[in-house]
């Protein structure tokens, strides 16, 4: 018996859902997981920075500076000046002292990992008084201390602000955040904070976001590029990785050869969203259950006006202010939303805008669905 023939139109059917199918498929398996740098999602542990903070002063203001009131500022000023040589009474700071052109600042920097001596670094300057602005100023020579108590850095330079202000206190023009301020460069390193590679015979690997699935995988491609057990999943963020057995290799160049190689991440499926700004953000793959939403406005508006009442002629009375109250009541009709089994992100979103949702509406909606178990996502409110 011979085949059946298949018309040229019909073969080029077939042929064409055929396609759809295989991309459908390819897809499928690229939402569920994609490749990236270990160095994208992995740090070392040790290799990290460090958080430095200092106390100083910034001066050369434009009669911005902190008032009389903030007592800090004048004795920091007193105490600078006493180690430069200039006595100033203790009656005389507490009375007739008042310097406008000096604000008193805490400074803020980042050690990076590998740090050496006379190595510059950014700082950041915040006004810690009641200064209208630091533009113009002078940051003077600032220790920072690391969380050992240790000085690490000094500070010290002109400021670049990102706002302004003009004008007096009754008129006047504030843009952006004038008390806050950055000096480039503005910090040597005084203190090193490196960290010693070569007496190391084990380097962990700390996942950013803990995934047991990519620890295994992790491992899997480093024990496949050295052809041996070199790597060992510890727990679901932390991969440790024996530096003796893949000798006679540095430390860094097996750093460097671990960091290029890619791994598959596979995202967990979240939703954040900010109560206070309203702001919703949600992934790709997040599905939800079949689940029917009836959503509703129901407000009550409580308003006061004050009407003046005027007595009649020759009746002796008084005027008087008279407050009137008035209630309004607005109850919308429920909308309802309907989603079948597996729905997406893109079928929510479509389905509450047609009924004209806010973002506040979301939010709630997103935590009432959560609560009834129909959505397949962990939720995180920020």
């Amino acid at each position: 018996m011979s085949a059946p023939k298949i018309f040229p139109l019909w073969s080029s059917i077939l042929r064409f859902f055929t396609v759809l199918v295989l991309v459908a498929v390819a897809a499928g398996v690229d939402n569920e997981a994609h490749k990236v740098l270990i160095r994208d999602v992995a740090s070392v542990e040790g290799i990290r920075n460090n958080s430095l903070v200092g106390y100083g002063l910034v001066v050369g203001l434009r009669g911005t500076g902190d008032k009389q009131q903030t007592y800090f500022t004048i004795q920091t000023l007193a105490s600078i000046l006493q180690r430069m040589g200039v006595e100033i009474p203790h009656a005389v700071i507490q009375t007739t002292v008042q310097v406008k052109n000096v604000a008193a600042v805490f400074v803020t920097a980042s050690l990076p990992p590998f740090s050496r001596p006379g190595m510059p670094i950014d700082v950041m300057v915040s006004s810690a008084g009641d200064a209208r602005s630091l533009e113009g100023g002078l940051l003077l020579l600032t220790p920072l201390y690391a969380a050992d108590g240790q000085v690490y850095a000094s500070a010290q330079g002109p400021l670049v602000l990102g706002g302004y202000t003009a004008g007096s206190t009754a008129n006047s023009k504030v843009v952006n955040h004038p008390t806050v301020g950055r000096v480039p460069g503005g910090a040597l390193v005084e203190r090193g904070s490196a960290l010693d590679l070569a007496g190391l015979d084990h380097l962990s690997l700390l996942l950013n976001d803990a995934s047991f699935s990519t620890a295994e995988d992790m491992a899997s491609v480093i024990n496949h590029e050295w052809s041996q057990p070199l790597a060992t999943v510890v727990d679901s963020r932390r991969v440790e990785v024996k530096v003796a057995a893949a000798a006679p290799t540095a430390v860094p160049a097996l750093l460097a050869r671990i960091e290029n190689l890619e791994v598959e991440v596979r995202r967990r499926a979240k939703v954040v969203i900010n109560e206070r700004t309203g702001t919703v953000v949600l992934g790709k793959d997040v599905r939800l259950g079949a689940v029917s939403i009836l959503h509703g406005n129901f407000s009550i508006e409580v308003t006061t006006s004050y009407a003046v009442s005027q007595p009649n002629p020759l009746s002796n009375g008084q005027t008087e202010v008279v407050p009137q109250t008035k209630v309004s009541v607005t109850d919308a009709p429920a909308r309802n939303i309907e989603l079948s089994e597996g729905a997406s992100v893109e079928q929510l979103v479509t389905r509450l805008q047609a009924i004209g949702a806010t973002a506040r509406d979301v939010v709630s909606i997103l935590q009432a669905i959560k609560a009834a178990g129909a959505l397949e996502a962990e939720l995180e409110v920020i």
